[in-house]
């Protein structure tokens, strides 16, 4: 007889057993022993024993949770998607800016509770959420030619709190191989705010990347003031240096040392957040895709990286006991670091104030999903 036949059929001759005469009990007693095979004295112990009432709940130590709401999870959590997965420091400076546009009507007290979240909470309520990515990648820098000579080594960091210096790259959407033509992404990033500008090439010949070059510096709101680039063929070259140097006011025009990606970390890091998170690697081999890619370029991608999306600044970097310990300052959107660098005149601050009243940030990523598909079948497509 199994165990659990046997507590079956102690809860069913207990309460016979418990109302009974003597006489009668010394009968199921009997019958109880010979069924399952107990010790008498342990028969008894079972049928007289008093049902053990359920555990009182144990209260957890501590406050009580008030983050662990539906509303403030969801909000979270499509943020987080929205902003392509940004850190939990960069989603705080981030709840401000875009809660105002949320499309769902939220409670006054999970708005309030949104505002004074702290980045550890934020942490906590999407850790299961977390996923890894994987940086791979194909180099296609060449060396340069003898122009090199006439472009100076960057030896010396930028000012980094004026706006107006930046560092370019090109990125090739080439898939698995660099052979024949293919589309590059020419990728820059201002030191200073942040602001970050692209532009789709087919190729990357010197005239096509002296043309992005130039429709970059038309859209940037802030004067040029330096360059910084790598050595390859489309940075290095006689159209881009007299473009530069000879003008009324020249610019600052520089290059990395050879083999040396460090020397160019700002926008290393921007090719994998703004341009290989977004697009993939796959090959983009029609010349079509070029103009798909600048009108999101020069909209869409624009206004959302630069206008919603809270970046970090390093600005202490110490080594104590073989530890580097980083410090960074709080998180700020490009948009913000320009307009409390007072570089603006009061006309282009109005404007770009007007731009940021007019955008949506949920409507923009949306939008800017519903391109970066079109651009993806389009090139799977033949």
């Amino acid at each position: 007889m199994s165990n659990k036949s046997k507590q079956e059929y102690l809860a069913s001759i207990k309460s016979r057993y418990l109302t009974s005469t003597k006489t009668e009990k010394k009968k199921i007693l009997d019958e109880f022993c010979k069924i399952c095979n107990y010790n008498r004295k342990y028969a008894i112990r079972k049928l007289n024993e008093k049902e053990k009432k359920p555990p009182k709940r144990k209260w957890k130590r501590g406050r009580k949770k008030k983050y662990d709401s539906v509303e403030i999870k969801e909000f979270l959590l499509k943020l987080w998607k929205k902003s392509n997965l940004a850190c939990s420091v960069r989603l705080k400076a981030m709840i401000p800016i875009w809660l105002p546009y949320y499309p769902k009507e939220l409670s006054e007290q999970t708005k309030s509770l949104l505002i004074e979240i702290s980045a550890s909470t934020i942490e906590r309520l999407l850790r299961v959420k977390k996923n890894r990515y994987e940086k791979i990648g194909l180099a296609t820098t060449k060396p340069g030619s003898l122009i090199r000579k006439q472009i100076p080594i960057k030896t010396q960091q930028w000012d980094e709190s004026s706006p107006g210096y930046i560092e370019a790259d090109t990125v090739a959407h080439c898939g698995g191989s660099l052979s024949g033509m293919f589309v590059y992404s020419l990728n820059t990033v201002d030191i200073a705010t942040g602001w970050t500008e692209a532009r789709a090439m087919w190729g990357k010949g010197q005239k096509t990347a002296f043309e992005a070059i130039k429709s970059i510096e038309e859209s940037i709101p802030f004067k040029l003031k330096g360059f910084d680039s790598d050595n390859g063929g489309e940075f290095i070259n006689w159209h881009l240096y007299d473009y530069f140097i000879k003008r009324k006011r020249p610019v600052n025009y520089t290059r990395s040392r050879a083999y040396q990606k460090n020397d160019n970390a700002h926008i290393e890091g921007k090719n994998w957040t703004h341009i290989r998170q977004y697009f993939g690697y796959m090959r983009f081999d029609k010349p079509e895709i070029v103009d798909m890619m600048n009108d999101l370029f020069q909209h869409q991608w624009s206004y959302f990286h630069n206008f919603f999306l809270p970046s970090m600044k390093l600005y202490s970097k110490e080594r104590v006991n073989g530890k580097v310990i980083k410090k960074h300052l709080a998180p700020k959107t490009p948009l913000q670091r320009l307009l409390e660098s007072n570089t603006l005149t009061k006309k282009k601050e109005s404007e770009l104030k007007k731009k940021f009243e007019n955008q949506n940030p949920f409507e923009l990523q949306k939008e800017l999903e519903r391109k970066i598909k079109e651009i993806l079948n389009y090139a799977n497509v033949g």
